[in-house]
């Protein structure tokens, strides 16, 4: 019952017009990223992250995590119609793309439309759920566990979005470094500043994502001369009975996997889709087809992409710890509007909480109607040309680090940071860890100096205390996997390129 009175008081917040508008707001443009190649949530999320300042903390919310799931979706329509896909989408790629070849094209995106909605809605009710109960479970947590639990939050990001830990972890570290430039504010002494007055105060958050993901990944697009053709064939929307049945296994299958897999530390949409797309090759009636251009190699990826993208946010409030690079940026935006995720989160801003669960699901409706019926609409957008489409996106980044300071310096250092980013994308190095752990960086070093304080200088307390030792383990076992699938030749996330058309 109470879960249902919270429920009836989140509707009550998202419901209102303003919440409404932004809402939808944040589904359209999170469609349009998802469409276009060479952007994506997190540069999206970065380059209007300066504008949360100026709109009221609800709205900027619920628009930001609009903007993220909303993104999910539109990947698989510019995955299934072009070939070309994002890093949430890359699985809708082998048997969308092969249906689009055998004339299927509104059937593929009917599956992906539906199946992303029934994901996104089994979510919900997991976030609903299980949000609350692990909020207070983060009352026992000491500043020690604190430390193991984002040390292993690095060791499982590092892991899944590389392929190499030790790649990956050199990024956490890089990120942790640049989140300690400035002056310590326990000591006085500036650290890593060069003697440039404009690093004394540190590198903001929105410098670093609008560099390494707006700027960076704009610059490798034009590198790499990508041209697309629109599409222009035929779309059917409406499936059949029995193909609309065999949607519905798949995506509850999908739903629970992905759910699960976005609450755990380095799992999330990327990891989830694989997962689902493999259990479906094993265990579905009609396994032998996935591949080859099948309703439930569609299905059951874009269910696990949509219910891991809305459940990560389960660490994120309740915990305090963000999972992914996009969490990341979510974290920045509640710091911004003076809001500290964790524990006793939900019991002080209950309003924003289960506002922001409501309006999950009203975004879950408003994706459908985009992305189904208005679908025709959106592969117009192919049709912009990039000699327009990229200089814009660098004249936004350029004045969205502006407007946090009013300051050139924090342009300048903006463009540094994309400098970084595109070189680290060349050496095929994904700079995702680096923003998690640019955002923990101060957090791990703030409770490792009072676990230590408390200890009195003794390291022993990440052993002593059940909570950081069991973390702690888990991070071995992370290890010793990473370790038998090198020497197996494997990866984790498989490549699954040879497959695709």
């Amino acid at each position: 019952m109470d879960l249902l009175q919270n429920l009836a008081f989140g509707f009550e917040h998202a419901l209102t017009i303003e919440n409404l508008l932004f809402c939808a707001a944040g589904c359209v443009i999170g469609t349009l990223v998802g469409l276009l190649p060479g952007l994506g949530p997190l540069a999206t999320i970065s380059l209007l992250l300066p504008l949360t300042y100026s709109i009221p903390m609800s709205g900027a919310l619920i628009m930001l995590a609009g903007i993220y799931y909303g993104a999910q979706y539109g990947d698989s329509v510019s995955a299934i119609t072009m070939k070309i896909p994002h890093a949430t989408s890359i699985v809708a790629c082998i048997d969308g793309y092969k249906m689009t070849l055998k004339g299927k094209t509104g059937l593929a995106l009917f599956t992906a439309g539906i199946s992303s909605f029934i994901g996104g809605t089994f979510a919900l009710v997991v976030l609903a759920c299980f949000a609350p109960s692990l909020g207070k479970i983060a009352f026992f947590f000491g500043p020690a566990d604190y430390c193991a639990l984002m040390l292993l939050g690095f060791f499982c990001v590092s892991f899944v979005t590389t392929g190499s830990l030790l790649n990956g972890l050199m990024m956490c570290m890089l990120g942790v470094i640049f989140g300690q430039i400035g002056t310590d504010l326990e000591t006085g002494i500036q650290r890593f500043t060069f003697d440039l007055p404009v690093l004394y105060e540190g590198v903001n958050v929105v410098s670093v994502a609008l560099g390494c993901f707006g700027i960076a990944e704009i610059v490798k697009n034009i590198d790499a001369k990508n041209e697309h053709t629109p599409f222009s064939g035929k779309i059917k929307l409406m499936p059949t009975w029995p193909e609309f049945k065999r949607i519905i296994p798949s995506a509850l299958r999908g739903s629970v996997l992905g759910s699960i897999l976005g609450i755990l530390p380095g799992g999330g949409p990327v990891i989830a889709q694989f997962a689902a797309y493999g259990i479906d090759k094993k265990v579905s009636k009609y396994k032998d087809e996935i591949g080859s251009g099948a309703i439930e190699g569609v299905a059951g990826q874009a269910a696990a992409d949509e219910a891991a993208a809305r459940t990560s946010f389960i660490p994120l409030m309740s915990i305090g710890i963000p999972e992914n690079a996009v969490m990341a940026l979510m974290m920045a935006a509640f710091i911004l509007k003076g809001i500290q995720p964790g524990p006793g989160m939900i019991e002080k801003h209950p309003d924003l909480f289960w506002g922001l669960v409501a309006s999950m699901w009203i975004g879950n409706c408003f994706l459908v109607i985009l992305n189904v019926p208005l679908v025709r609409l959106w592969l117009s957008v192919f049709k912009i040309p990039y000699n327009v489409l990229f200089p814009s996106i660098l004249f936004f980044c350029c004045i969205g680090s502006f407007s946090v300071n009013n300051n050139l310096d924090d342009v300048l250092v903006t463009a540094a940071f994309g400098l970084i980013g595109y070189v680290l994308m060349r050496l095929h190095l994904d700079p995702a860890p680096l923003m998690l752990g640019f955002v923990l960086g101060p957090m791990l070093e703030e409770n490792f100096r009072r676990a230590m304080v408390i200890s009195r200088g003794s390291f022993t307390t990440f052993i002593e205390r059940p909570i950081s030792a069991t973390l702690l383990g888990l991070i071995a076992v992370v290890i010793i996997v990473n370790l038998i699938l090198s020497l197996r030749g494997r990866h984790l996330v498989p490549d699954l390129r040879a497959e695709m058309p």
